[in-house]
């Protein structure tokens, strides 16, 4: 096991969106080979986005900052559901591993509002969370 070193990897959020690049880089290896430059690379781009906002933002020097790259990392997981449930409307993805997906997704987006929530920061917006 890898001993734990920086902030972010002590966290279960960064934890989580980091198992969630790995299923999303897996699934998407069987989408067809003409969606490699498009919803592949999109989907893998946002998902990768979510787990680096939160390793960035924890990286910050103030919880007004962290708090800035949460909602970051919350828009792009929001991104991620959206292009897997485009995935499936295109038939590249089935409506089972989809709701797998949106399951491990609502998850962590519960817990990335707990933790920006949790953060001791005044006047700061929290729109478009659950």
């Amino acid at each position: 096991m890898t001993r734990l070193g920086f902030r972010f990897e002590k966290l279960e959020v960064w934890r989580l969106a980091r198992s969630i690049v790995s299923q999303v880089y897996k699934t998407t290896e069987n989408f067809p080979s003409d969606e490699r430059f498009g919803l592949t690379a999109q989907v893998r781009r946002a998902a990768v986005s979510v787990v680096s906002n939160i390793a960035e933002g924890s990286g910050r020097n103030s919880d007004t900052d962290f708090a800035h790259f949460l909602e970051l990392s919350y828009g792009s997981l929001m991104e991620v559901v959206t292009q897997l449930v485009v995935a499936c409307d295109l038939g590249y993805l089935k409506e089972p591993d989809l709701d797998d997906f949106k399951q491990i997704c609502s998850e962590l987006a519960s817990k990335l509002v707990a933790l920006n929530r949790s953060l001791s920061v005044s006047k700061r917006k929290t729109v478009g969370y659950q």
